[in-house]
């Protein structure tokens, strides 16, 4: 896989490493985010025993870890028998480690499959053996519910151990842009409007095909390598896979409030939000409030969506057509994805709209926070705040080949007068986004504002246009 990005975390693994003590770091996160990818740029030219636990017996698992150890410590006996259990592997890391050591063990969760008391060796052997040796350890693992009740929990035995916690997260719009450099903007963000911000499936596209193509190759064939990922992914990790797949179905077919998809499904309530709290927790789906709600967890706006990318584009076109992929009949599945995609393009230029004005706040205000505002019938695409100065950003994001007009910006200023936000203490600011620009009527309405001072923002695109006015 390319390795892209992911500076933040390995500049924090590097500090680790820089420490003149023992770590106990714990990575983890869903599958195929790049965690294996992050470790192994972590460990690269340094002292390094990097074990991948599988889904085999203990027994060969720890064969297969003593031939590691054995090749790093040239010892040809532990290369040929192994250890016999947990506790002389970890009496013999003590006894050889003298100098600084990264021990890195992937798909922890397999361990813990095989032994379910593996956790209290873990908390043995590093509370006994390893916390005064110079080592960094690393447990990771792609079971997000495992890892969490297995290592992080209160209730595990591992628990209050770690020195450092990294859950890696799918790359925003503009990381994941950097596996295409050559393509254009709306090329960018059709890419990831389909494949979101996942490492393994971004590198997969293949820059010299067209996009229909890389789709066609990637997704829309039984055979193809995305085409069952959502199930996979989802057996993985969950048990009840019928039930999760209804919710989430349920909630890409728009149905966001909870008496909504509770009439979808037929789950009573109570049970419902226990499957939504884990999907949460797996970070495929989130609850989205209104960007001024003071106390989100007391509202009753809230509104629950598919935050990943994939699942969306997976379950708008894939599921529902799943008759005619095994058919073969490819071509009537791209035409309905090329006559509908650009809603789903729309959606999320509302999104990447907020990543554009955070990297754009020094020319703005610096935002607390920034989302949608609804209310009834009226809603306004982007709210960004800032509580301390009593500021506040009003945006519109357009991704139509009609350029905005002064009616947009006009029903804009009329929405914000209903957001009860500081209303006789704030400063307003305005921003519109625009797939292909604006009309000369309201270039020159905001080069009037500017001139009067007051505070519009366009975008095009993703560029900040310069109002300049006379």
């Amino acid at each position: 896989m390319k390795f892209i990005n992911r500076k933040k975390e390995l500049n924090s693994l590097n500090d680790c490493w820089a420490l003149n003590e023992p770590q106990f770091i714990v990575i983890y996160g869903r599958r195929r985010i790049g965690k294996t990818e992050l470790i192994k740029q972590f460990i690269k030219n340094k002292p390094h025993i990097y074990f991948l636990a599988q889904q085999i017996s203990e027994q060969e698992n720890l064969k297969t870890l003593g031939k590691l150890v054995g090749e790093y410590f040239d010892d040809l006996i532990l290369k040929e028998k192994g250890f016999d259990n947990w506790a002389v592997f970890f009496e013999y890391i003590k006894k050889h480690v003298g100098q600084r050591l990264i021990l890195a063990i992937d798909e922890f969760p397999y361990l813990a499959e095989s032994n379910k008391s593996i956790s209290s060796i873990f908390q043995a052997g590093w509370d006994e053996h390893l916390k005064d040796v110079p080592i960094v350890l690393i447990l990771c693992g792609s079971s997000v519910a495992m890892m969490e009740r297995e290592v992080l929990s209160s209730k595990a035995a591992l628990y209050g151990r770690r020195t450092g916690l990294i859950k890696l997260k799918p790359f925003s719009f503009y990381e994941a842009s950097e596996f295409f450099p050559g393509k254009q903007f709306e090329e960018k963000l059709k890419y990831f409007t389909v494949m979101g911000g996942n490492p393994a499936y971004l590198s997969r596209i293949n820059p010299e095909k067209t996009f229909e193509d890389n789709i066609i190759q990637l997704i829309l064939s039984p055979v193809s390598p995305l085409y069952s990922e959502v199930e996979f992914l989802l057996q993985e990790e969950l048990r009840e896979l019928r039930n999760y797949l209804a919710i989430l179905k349920a909630i890409a077919l728009n149905k966001t409030r909870i008496s909504e998809i509770v009439n979808e499904t037929g789950f009573e309530k109570s049970i419902l939000h226990k499957y939504l709290f884990v999907l949460e927790n797996l970070q495929l789906v989130h609850k989205e409030y209104p960007a001024t709600e003071k106390s989100p967890l007391k509202s009753k706006k809230g509104l629950y969506k598919l935050q990943d990318q994939f699942f969306k584009f997976w379950f708008r076109y894939v599921l529902p057509n799943r008759s005619r992929i095994e058919e073969g009949k490819i071509g009537f599945v791209l035409e309905s994805i090329n006559s509908d995609l650009t809603s789903l393009v729309a959606e999320n230029y509302e999104l990447v709209a907020r990543e554009i004005l955070r990297i754009n706040e020094d020319k703005i205000f610096s935002f607390d926070t920034i989302g949608r505002w609804w209310d009834r019938n009226e809603e306004v695409d982007i709210v960004a705040l800032n509580e301390e100065e009593g500021k506040i950003l009003f945006g519109e994001v357009k991704w139509s080949i009609k350029p905005v007009g002064i009616d947009i910006m006009e029903n804009l200023n009329r929405k914000a007068r209903l957001v009860d936000w500081k209303q006789r203490e704030r400063q307003e600011y305005y921003c519109l986004f625009s797939r292909t620009g604006f009309t000369e009527a309201l270039m020159a309405r905001a080069r009037e504002a500017k001139g009067r001072g007051e505070r519009i923002f366009l975008f095009k695109k993703d560029r900040l246009i310069n109002i300049r006015y006379s």
